[in-house]
């Protein structure tokens, strides 16, 4: 599997499949295992930030350098685990750990209001005022019954994000 020129075999896929709870089916991993050897440019097995910049949904995204740290030399199987989060079937609290660890770029495990105002920094660009963001980050913690100065964790954002009809999804071209 850490070779991109061979096969993957039935229990290289089942592998993958147990690996990312089963948010692919066995087609899906075939169809995924091809776009990552297309990645995959020098065939040494893992993905790149630069070869990722490739696809481009992420390359125009504004959280691109963001995901990017995340993604920059996945193998395989952390390529698929990566997209899961993007998976119809994955689940609210699975996609509500990708979220954080998207704003928790340091990898403490805590997400501080600098954290989220760089996040929308990143969003908004130009649009709006520095002042403007923090006044919109103030109010929406305090609407959720956080302080500028909490720290967050990921059971946090879960409370915050779980009652909402959160859609990341992204669709694995079948052939």
């Amino acid at each position: 599997m850490g070779n991109t020129s061979s096969m993957l075999t039935q229990y290289d896929i089942e592998e993958v499949q147990e690996h990312c709870n089963n948010t692919f089916s066995q087609q899906e991993i075939v169809s995924l295992y091809q776009r990552f050897c297309q990645l995959d440019r020098n065939s040494g097995g893992f993905i790149s930030a630069d070869e990722f910049l490739s696809v481009p949904e992420f390359a125009v995204n504004p959280l691109s350098q963001r995901l990017f740290r995340m993604v920059d030399g996945l193998n395989f199987k952390e390529f698929v685990a990566f997209l899961s989060a993007f998976s119809s079937r994955a689940t609210l609290q699975h996609k509500v750990e990708f979220i954080f660890k998207v704003y928790d770029s340091d990898g403490n495990g805590k997400v501080a209001f600098s954290d989220l105002l760089d996040v929308l920094r990143d969003l908004t660009g130009q649009f709006i005022s520095e002042q403007q963001r923090e006044l919109v980050l103030t109010h929406v913690l305090e609407e959720a019954g956080y302080k500028k100065d909490s720290l967050l964790v990921p059971s946090d954002f879960m409370k915050i994000l779980g009652n909402t009809e959160l859609k990341m999804e992204v669709e694995v071209p079948v052939d």
